[in-house]
């Protein structure tokens, strides 16, 4: 296979992998505390577009960035508020949020901006840069393998690996510190973390406060990594694939990750595909391909949704007994 192809289909997966794994991660914190996390889509597309107003009205990428977590995790305590305070439903409080974000964002943006909807682009000093570009050209000198490792994997921006690097680090803080052990714990039985003397409620906020940040990272990386503005429904149902992923993955952060790989080699592919002619059937329709991506999202949920085991207090309201 062509070297060129290979280090671009490597950097294409990495790139429209990472907002998928920042919303698997979040949607893994808050999962595995019992709290199921349908608005990951709205959380990401509400904070995309306070990092694009932000970026654009004020100029700086650390309020834009903090602007989205604000946001996100805003919208992670409104969904707490009405299941874990008021123990709602909580897949109507995640549909509910999908909805809001779908529609404050657009009227907001036209009420401020007058654009349809969008934000004006953020300026190259908003937007996020490679981290090691200097490191990335050196590596392009060297044989066989220069150009994958240089564009491949090394010129990326820190977001990228930040998600990356999140995947070990969650992975040891679910299964190796005692928080993780509760947290884990109080998605599959509250009772006895409530009986051990620990807040089922104060866990279970922590976790959703951590996913609005992780959710706010995967919006900011929308506007400030992949495109120079807000654009309306720019998430375009990567929360949800976020969550399949998840579900895919068994709750597990590592095997999440996979899955998110996978789903963004499949929109890598698609995108190579446009405009490819196959043998015997003329050029690929570009919807087809653009439907890829979640016609195996949907394979895959149809798969394994049955043999994935969630954790047993997952959607399930814990009222403390007196």
């Amino acid at each position: 296979m062509d070297e060129a192809l290979i280090s671009a289909m490597l950097a294409s997966t990495l790139r429209v992998s990472t907002p998928l794994i920042f919303c698997a991660l979040a949607g893994l914190l808050s999962e595995r505390s019992g709290v199921v996390d349908i608005g990951l889509e709205g959380k990401m597309l509400l904070s995309a577009f306070a990092a694009g107003a932000c970026g654009a009205a004020y100029g700086s990428m650390p309020l834009a960035i903090l602007a989205a977590m604000g946001v996100a995790v805003a919208l992670s305590w409104v969904h707490g508020l009405a299941c874990v305070s008021h123990k709602g439903d909580q897949v109507v409080s995640g549909v509910a949020i999908n909805i809001i974000a779908a529609g404050l964002s657009a009227v907001l943006g036209t009420a401020w901006f007058h654009q349809g909807g969008q934000t004006p682009p953020v300026s190259d000093a908003v937007r996020i840069q490679a981290l090691w570009p200097g490191l990335a050209e050196a590596a392009r000198g060297l044989p066989l393998v220069g150009q994958v490792l240089g564009d491949g994997l090394l010129g990326h921006n820190a977001l990228v690996y930040l998600a990356l690097l999140l995947v070990p680090v969650l992975w040891w803080g679910l299964f190796r510190t005692r928080f993780g052990l509760r947290l884990r714990a109080v998605g599959e039985n509250p009772q006895m973390v409530d009986a051990a003397g620990v807040s089922v409620m104060r866990l279970r906020y922590t976790a959703l406060t951590l996913n609005g940040i992780l959710c706010g990272l995967a919006g900011s990386y929308l506007v400030l990594a992949q495109s120079a503005s807000f654009s309306q429904n720019m998430s375009a149902g990567r929360g949800f694939m976020a969550l399949a992923a998840l579900i895919f993955g068994r709750w597990h952060p590592v095997k999440a990750l996979w899955a998110c790989l996978l789903f963004g080699f499949l929109d890598a592919a698609a995108i190579r595909l446009q405009g490819v002619h196959l043998p015997g059937m003329g050029e690929v329709p570009v919807q087809a391909i653009q439907a890829l991506p979640y016609l195996m999202t949907v394979v895959l949920l149809a798969g394994f949704i049955g043999k994935s085991i969630p954790p047993k207090a997952l959607g399930i309201p814990y009222s403390k007994e007196r």
